[in-house]
């Protein structure tokens, strides 16, 4: 029997993610693993605000292609948007967020072994160079997924469902 963690308040943070299909991907999986929040960091394309700053050309479309993959969970979840990838980790971190990096290092800890805070914001980083070094170097936690096979990595999209339905059904809440 699988036990939903209700308690846990599950915030993403995508780092310099460079496809909107990716983005729409991970907006999907957000949406039905009840993420709280999403934080769109550096040049990661995010769908079109209200107040968007962006040439409505552009953001429209931006906001077609994410929708493509995302089909209209990116309407379902509150973000915000920072130009600056340490601006979105100190909001996250303002906002009560432990901050966990997934991401392969000597520091991981294995997925499956991790036992989530209360509020937790999974950074997820660029499709070929994960997340920098320097932000590995704020987060409270690195995680890692247990690869068995010959490839070393998975695409974003995947690690981000994989990682959401570890937190919010796997393991126990600390």
């Amino acid at each position: 029997m699988l036990l939903l963690k209700t308690m846990i308040k599950l915030a993403l943070i995508l780092m310099d993610i460079r496809s909107t299909h990716n983005v729409g991907s991970i907006m999907r999986s957000a949406d039905c693993f009840g993420v709280s929040h999403i934080y769109f960091a550096g040049y990661t394309p995010y769908p079109k605000l209200l107040t968007d700053k962006r040439l409505p050309y552009l953001a429209d479309k931006i906001s077609r292609s994410i929708h493509k993959t995302a089909l209209g969970a990116e309407t379902n979840l509150p973000f915000s948007v920072y130009n600056k990838s340490a601006n979105a980790l100190i909001a996250a971190r303002r906002a009560g967020y432990t901050l966990a990096a997934l991401e392969q290092s000597p520091n991981s800890q294995p997925l499956q072994d991790y036992h989530a805070p209360a509020k937790l914001a999974l950074i997820l980083g660029n499709e070929v160079t994960g997340v920098s070094r320097q932000t590995l170097k704020t987060c409270d936690v690195i995680l890692e997924i247990t690869m068995l096979g010959k490839k070393e990595s998975l695409n974003v999209s995947t690690s981000a469902a994989i990682a959401l339905y570890a937190m919010r059904f796997g393991g126990s809440q600390s």
